[in-house]
């Protein structure tokens, strides 16, 4: 196991943030995942860092304060209250922050405490934030196996967490002889993908599948088309997402018409949403639906100003890596991965042209989306149709039964 830590650990510090010589580092993981951080700690001062702090989490201390701390005490814990972040931003560290599932554990505590506390997670470091918008500081989100996760993936293996830590090395190219090659070889063909959608320049798409989606959504004008691989304002490249098979933009925020409904299930602050509808007129939710918790749902929608607004539009092949091993992860990191996916709230700066320089009042005119929040949820399906319509007015079929279309774009 070592050996595939020390390759995973080598994904992370050279393609996730791409770590600087000298340049602070901020990790946070699970406590449980100690050994794997001793390995990933080990190399980043092996490549120069000499300033690491590490923020580890703890779901059952979490779930012990949930229970007993009421909200203003909440507020003050170091698992929310996350200023320290606003200070490794100042000095422009990298921020690898590895994930778990933990939904199980938080399924009995009370929606208003796990939304106030998710409220509390995101305000706490604005500086952070601001820099991340802005394309100043790399960041990295990937995930490691626990035992709770693991659990949820594979309930009745008595090596679950074996095969979850399998999972990650495969969906994140780690069992290959040489992963750093090929994630360029893999950062090259969602370029190359992303570049399509660029020259198509587009301004609007149809979605639509046999679940009952039928959703338009405008783009903003000199829109652009990301995919994982991002360079920040000092030329450095990093990659967000490790896995990650998605190329998206961001939409137009008054653009959004239509009726969509969630392919998988969406784990939010310790809950589980599933069978999630949701209705759109000129760009807002006017309403929404869910199987299960549907007041989680609300409580997203209603957390921030414009959260009721969508901020992101990603799509995934059907036929991908994470999608192939037929398994719900429970993880958005993992999950939205598997198939196209939207996201209330906050929009991405970077993918409008010179976005990242444009004051706020412009990119609002541009129908730039800004909120506090940010939830992914996942709607592709294997029937999938999306039909894109460019600025000339010629309509060209992006996705057909849930893949990108290869005679239109590959």
């Amino acid at each position: 196991m070592k050996e595939l830590y020390e390759k995973y650990a080598i994904v992370l510090l050279k393609k996730g943030v791409n770590l600087q010589n000298g340049q602070p580092l901020l990790i946070s993981a699970p406590i449980e995942t100690y050994e794997f951080v001793r390995v990933l700690a080990d190399l980043a001062c092996q490549m120069g860092t000499n300033d690491i702090y590490f923020d580890f989490d703890d779901d059952y201390l979490k779930l012990s304060e949930l229970k007993y701390f009421d909200i203003q005490a909440l507020n003050k814990s170091q698992f929310y209250d996350k200023k320290i972040y606003d200070e490794y931003a100042k000095k422009n560290a990298a921020f690898l922050m590895l994930y778990a599932d933990a939904s199980d554990l938080m399924q009995d505590i009370d929606e208003e405490k796990l939304s106030n506390t998710a409220k509390t997670f995101r305000t706490s470091r604005p500086i952070y934030k601001e820099k991340q918008e802005n394309s100043e500081i790399a960041w990295c989100i990937a995930g490691v196996a626990t035992k709770t996760w693991a659990k949820k993936v594979f309930p009745n293996d008595h090596n679950a967490i074996d095969k979850l830590w399998n999972k990650i090395f495969e969906c994140c190219l780690i069992n290959e002889e040489n992963p750093i090659e090929k994630w360029d070889n893999k950062l090259e063909l969602l370029n190359k993908k992303s570049h399509i959608l660029n020259s198509l320049k587009l301004k609007k798409l149809h979605y639509i599948n046999n679940l009952g989606t039928d959703l338009e959504i405008i783009l903003p004008d000199n829109n652009i088309w990301v995919s994982a691989g991002e360079n920040l304002t000092n030329g450095n490249l990093y990659v967000a997402n490790i896995p990650s098979e998605e190329i998206f933009t961001t939409p137009n925020k008054f653009g959004t018409n239509g009726v969509v409904y969630s392919s998988k299930p969406l784990v939010y602050n310790g809950g589980v949403i599933e069978g999630i509808k949701l209705v759109f007129k000129d760009g807002k939710v006017v309403k929404s639906s869910a199987k299960t918790n549907k007041k989680l749902l609300n409580s997203i929608i209603e957390s921030h100003e414009n959260m009721n607004y969508l901020g992101e539009v990603a799509l995934v092949d059907h036929n991908s890596p994470i999608s192939n091993s037929g398994l719900i992860f429970y993880e958005t990191l993992y999950d939205e991965n598997a198939a196209c996916h939207l996201a209330l709230g906050n929009g991405f700066k970077e993918c409008i042209k010179d976005g990242i320089d444009l004051p706020e009042t412009e990119l609002e005119k541009l129908g730039y989306n800004k909120s506090d929040g940010h939830v992914d949820f996942m709607i592709g399906t294997s029937d999938l149709k999306i039909i894109g319509t460019t600025y000339d007015n010629k309509e060209i079929t992006i996705f057909e039964n849930g893949n990108f279309c290869q005679n239109n774009l590959l």
